[in-house]
């Protein structure tokens, strides 16, 4: 199949602006966008209710994915859109339909306040089990919202975009999450900030017991390690401008501090294939579930 981005679409405010971010990322890309929306047949009981019965049901399934395209058209003429409806289980669905497509995108909509944003059960078990690269979206996501504010402080979709942001382990770098964030910083024109974050080994305290304070050396180590696990990917995209910047703390603040300027924070989950269930990772987690940002998660061996 051709190269294309699936977006999983339910008619709610955040699968439609998980909508209008994938046309804008797919008008970066050249590549078409796919609309599924996933028909859950009606129980027997309201197939039988003269006013929810089947026909009802399947006329408004089949009402939103043509309406989310039309809109598409008329906003980003430039973009193929297609639409596509699959019947059975969310996520199993939205899983199959994400490994022929270079690239997922679900909405997640906020909880208010600073408590974060809610990643339902379907999203969260995709995003736990895609292999292909899944990027989640806030209700209300506006194109102005990725891009650097115009002379006058306004956001306005006009200017350049804003960094992308990458989390970055430099004890196992994957090549999987970096082609992902150096290809998202090439298409955008955007600078990459490469994000390592480190904490202090638990012998730190007997060394200051001893008189001696290695965090000068430790924070030198771990930039130099940052700098040596970039270099060929710096050789491999000249274009892309890199920030590195190496952190003591915790990595979820800082990556989600992050985020307040970014135009999109990529992060890695490790694959486990384990039948007794799935796994994200602590910080991944933190950040999908609090990065105001699109976030992307890359899965890697």
């Amino acid at each position: 199949m051709a190269r294309t981005i699936t977006v999983g679409l339910d008619g709610s405010l955040e699968s439609r602006a998980a909508a209008e971010w994938a046309a804008r990322e797919a008008a970066l890309r050249r590549v078409p966008v796919r609309l599924v929306h996933v028909w859950q047949p009606v129980p027997e009981p309201m197939a039988q209710a003269p006013l929810l019965g089947a026909e009802t049901h399947q006329h408004w399934t089949e009402r939103i994915p043509r309406e989310a395209a039309e809109g598409l058209a008329l906003r980003h003429p430039g973009v193929d859109v297609t639409t596509e409806q699959r019947a059975g289980v969310p996520a199993d669905v939205l899983l199959e339909a994400a490994r022929d497509a270079d690239l997922l995108v679900l909405g997640s909509r906020a909880l208010g306040g600073l408590t974060g944003f809610l990643i339902g059960s379907v999203g969260q078990s995709v995003i736990a089990r895609a292999e292909t690269p899944v990027v989640l979206v806030r209700a209300g996501e506006q194109a102005a919202d990725e891009h650097v504010k115009d002379p006058s402080g306004i956001p306005s979709a006009a200017t350049g975009f804003r960094p992308v942001v990458v989390g970055l382990d430099t004890g196992r770098p994957d090549e999987a999450v970096l082609a992902f964030a150096f290809e998202e910083a090439r298409c955008r024109g955007a600078a990459l900030t490469a994000l390592r974050v480190w904490n202090l080994p638990s012998s730190y305290a007997y060394s200051v017991a001893a008189g001696w304070d290695p965090r000068e050396e430790l924070a030198r180590a771990q930039a130099e390690a940052l700098t040596e696990a970039l270099l060929p990917w710096r050789e491999k995209y000249p274009d892309v401008r890199v920030t590195e910047e190496s952190r003591l703390g915790s990595p979820a603040s800082h990556l989600v501090e992050a985020a307040r300027d970014a135009s999109l924070v990529v992060v890695g989950r490790r694959m486990r294939r384990n039948p007794f269930g799935v796994h994200i990772g602590a910080v991944t987690h933190a950040v999908m579930h609090h990065a105001t940002a699109p976030v992307a998660v890359v899965a890697h061996d």
